[in-house]
């Protein structure tokens, strides 16, 4: 297991049909505060995955596959409960695995992990189908309705920039609608998705419903489940390179897949806006979690009357932020994820100096003059001046930073805007809602705020065009993704 009452044990294990395993591997989990190694990760090998999608397969097709709507949801509300039960033990776990401020897990990651159960769990009671009385061609009647059946086992690959909540944001869908899973969480963060099994476990779940294989992506876990011939779905969050990979590896089988990608969002502020409340909202949306969510905003187009205000009351905002030890609630900005991916976002750092941009704040790494500095921190960077052909204007850096440039009108504002290969995300700030509604409706984005950042009701649809994945999330379009909708035509 990963955490025991509270306190991390030497030994993460993958979870397969209901009993913790080890592996014939190991690989170390990396605390990105100060770079200390908290526990050995059991790597799955392709035998044990083979063992994790079988037993997910019987378990479907037995006790679990059996049970009413009514009786699933009952469980996954009991798993919600386990989850508030063991609140301490995942906020724990989350921290150490991601460096993440203690306050951010506390109010965000456990509670929506807890919250996608009981969402779900509810609304697949409520689910309506479609119904149609048809007139035949000799003057009778026939019946038409849809039924909705689970797809079978489904492969959930997650990411590690919020481990828990975008695991339980797929597998408490994909169970409600009577799937069975096989989870491979990111090995930069394991220890939650194997948590989570305790939770399953207290909430009588039957074994091989919720399987964890810990491992990297090609030539390990990840390959071998997104390969697997007996896996009927894929469903990822994460780079949209690793998505191209991917949906080569489904292609031969042309499973389902559900991809959220990467993205390179972009906020409009308009002269007209509530400039304290926006400046506010947008320091949230570019360094939140450090910059690590698929939704942060990198690109910032600023009404040029109020461009060097803006820029200037962010500064002040960038630089109040406290740096510090993740379990101090004071803290506001932790660490990245991993050396490796501080070594990226630094060549960001680097490239946007070699492309001319301003530095407006940050640009390095802090020092802090005790085990933090062997930690994976940057300091929140603002930059300006930069083309809009720059590479760190087009490619997601996924660090916190952003670029900042005035823009004169709304058709330039929105042009710009939308000069991105990617499609996630945007916000837009403005007094006058009816230019919030007509730009909004203008964003070649999968969701678009006005007036807020990370607004999120779990019933609404959630995905992105372009690079920025395939297909939507959230209330009935996840049950959709994760159940087959079959028609019956009865002659009356």
């Amino acid at each position: 297991m990963a955490v025991v009452l509270g306190y991390f044990v030497k030994s993460i294990q993958n979870y397969i049909d209901g009993r913790f395993t080890p592996g014939k591997t190991e690989f170390a989990d990396v605390n990105p505060a100060d770079g200390t190694t908290i526990a050995q990760v059991a790597e799955a090998d392709a035998q044990q995955v083979d063992e994790a999608v079988y037993a997910a397969r019987q378990a479907q097709h037995g006790e679990w596959g059996c049970l009413s709507v009514r009786e699933r949801a009952a469980r996954l509300h009991r798993v919600a409960d386990a989850i508030e039960k063991r609140f301490a033990c995942f906020v724990q776990a989350e921290v150490a695995d991601t460096g993440k401020p203690v306050s951010l897990a506390s109010r965000l990651d456990v509670p929506r992990a807890a919250a996608n159960f009981r969402v779900f769990a509810d609304l697949v009671k409520m689910a309506g189908l479609e119904s149609f009385q048809t007139e035949t061609a000799d003057g009778a009647q026939a019946l038409n309705y849809a039924v909705r059946k689970p797809l079978g086992v489904v492969g959930v690959i997650t990411p590690w920039n919020l481990p828990l909540l975008l695991l339980t944001w797929k597998v408490a869908p994909a169970l409600a609608c009577g799937n069975t899973v096989v989870v491979k969480p990111s090995e930069e963060t394991p220890a939650t998705a194997t948590l989570l099994a305790e939770a399953i476990e207290e909430a009588e779940i039957p074994g091989g419903v919720y399987n964890v294989v810990h491992g990297f992506g090609p030539g390990s876990a990840g390959e071998f489940l997104s390969q697997h011939p007996d896996v009927n779905a894929i469903t990822f969050t994460g780079e949209s390179r690793t998505g191209a990979a991917i949906m080569k590896s489904v292609a031969p089988t042309v499973k389902p897949i559900s991809f959220e990608l990467g993205g390179k969002n972009a906020a409009i502020v308009f002269a007209d806006c509530n400039f304290d409340e926006t400046v506010k909202g947008l320091s949230d949306a570019v360094f939140l979690n450090t910059g690590q969510v698929c939704l942060c905003s990198e690109r910032l187009y600023v009404e040029r009357k109020i461009f060097d205000s803006f820029v200037d009351a962010l500064k002040v905002q960038a630089e109040s932020l406290h740096a510090g030890w993740p379990g101090d609630e004071k803290t506001d900005l932790g660490p990245l994820i991993s050396a490796q991916h501080r070594e990226k976002v630094l060549s960001y750092y680097k490239l946007a100096h070699e492309e001319g941009a301003t530095v407006v704040t940050g640009g390095g790494i802090p020092t802090f003059g005790d085990a933090r500095d062997r930690g994976f921190y940057v300091q929140p960077t603002i930059y300006t001046g930069l083309s809009e052909s720059a590479r760190c204007v087009k490619e997601e850096i996924f660090g916190p930073v952003c670029h900042i440039a005035p823009f004169d009108s709304e058709e330039e504002a929105v042009a710009k805007a939308n000069d991105t290969r990617y499609g996630l995300a945007a916000s837009i700030w403005t007094s006058n809602l009816k230019r919030g509604h007509r730009v909004a409706q203008q964003m070649n984005v999968g969701i678009t705020w006005v007036n807020c950042w990370f607004l999120r009701d779990l019933r609404t649809p959630f995905g992105g065009v372009g690079l920025s994945g395939i297909g939507r999330e959230g209330g009935i379009h996840s049950l959709n993704f994760y159940s087959e909708l079959n028609n019956i035509c009865i002659r009356l």
